[in-house]
Order: structure tokens, then C-alpha cells, then sequence
């Protein structure tokens, strides 16, 4: 199964146990909203921190409870089916790059709601993305392929 469709069966879950609106994040995110292959290598799902911080217990029990093996605590990644599924703050892309949560859209594809980025909201996290040490040396040709993708397309949505 790739790993679009692990996202929206992952987001059903999420909906349903706990009333999550997920971010569809990264490259998967950007790979889903421009149809390009981008090869995403994991799930990166921006949540409420709250169910990080507070009620990180009740959610880590759930996702084990559903299959998902913890991998790594502090970046709140999980694995099921050889996939790895990475949590963050939904809240910390303000600080980060400016993008409020209320300016992201949700979407629904069937029964199941999530959020997406605009491009013009991805432009700008991928060139924050470029101030960030290790993204700069571990993903910078990647980062760089992309945010010349993003370029590309919201000139070409400006021109029609």
C-alpha cells in the first residue's frame, strides 16, 4: 500500500479515536497536493501538541494497541509495516514559519478530514527549512529540488 493511502487509513484512526484533524506534512504532503512522486521515505503528521505532551501516554497507548511500534520517543516516530510515522506540534509551524493554524486548510477525502498546505504555504516552510542546520546539510539538494518544484507550479497557477 503506498503511503498516501497509509496516511488517509492512519487519519480514519486519528479522526475517530481522538477528534484529530491532521496535518499532511512534508514530503508526503507536497508529493500528494502537486501528484509528483517525490518518494516520500516517511509519514510526517503534524498533530495538537497536546496529545505530544499531555496526553502522550493515552495517545502512544492507542497507536501500540493499533500495531504501531514506538521507534523513537523524542521525535514521537512510530513504525507499522516497515513505514515510520513522525509526530510533531502543529502549533510550531507559527513560530517556525509564520503559518497559523487557522490558515490551514482541511480537507476531506471520503469520511475522513485532514490538513493540507498551500503551495504558497509550503514555499514558505521549505525556505525556512533552509535556515535549519540539519536540513541544510543532511537534506539540502532535496529541499532545494523541491522548493524549485513549488516555484514552478505557483508560476504556472499565476499564469492561467
Amino acid at each position: 500500500m503506498n503511503k498516501i493511502c497509509l496516511f488517509f487509513n492512519h487519519t480514519a484512526f486519528l479522526n475517530r479515536q481522538f477528534g484529530i484533524v491532521p496535518l499532511m506534512y512534508g514530503s508526503l504532503g507536497l508529493e500528494y497536493l502537486t501528484t509528483v512522486d517525490l518518494n516520500a521515505d516517511d509519514i510526517d503528521i503534524l498533530i495538537p501538541e497536546t496529545f505530544l505532551n499531555e496526553r502522550w501516554n493515552e495517545f502512544q497507548m492507542a497507536l501500540e494497541t493499533e500495531g504501531y511500534v514506538l521507534t523513537d520517543v523524542s521525535e514521537h516516530t512510530f513504525e507499522k509495516d516497515g513505514v515510520s510515522y513522525s509526530f510533531a506540534g502543529i502549533e510550531n509551524l507559527t513560530p517556525f514559519a509564520g503559518i497559523a493554524m487557522d490558515e490551514i486548510e482541511v480537507r476531506k477525502k471520503g469520511d475522513v478530514s485532514f490538513r493540507l498546505l498551500t503551495l504558497t504555504q509550503y514555499l514558505t516552510v521549505y525556505l525556512a527549512s533552509e535556515k535549519d542546520g540539519y536540513r541544510v546539510y543532511e537534506r539540502g539538494k532535496k529541499d532545494s529540488e523541491k522548493i524549485e518544484l513549488i516555484r514552478k507550479r505557483i508560476a504556472l497557477h499565476e499564469q492561467k
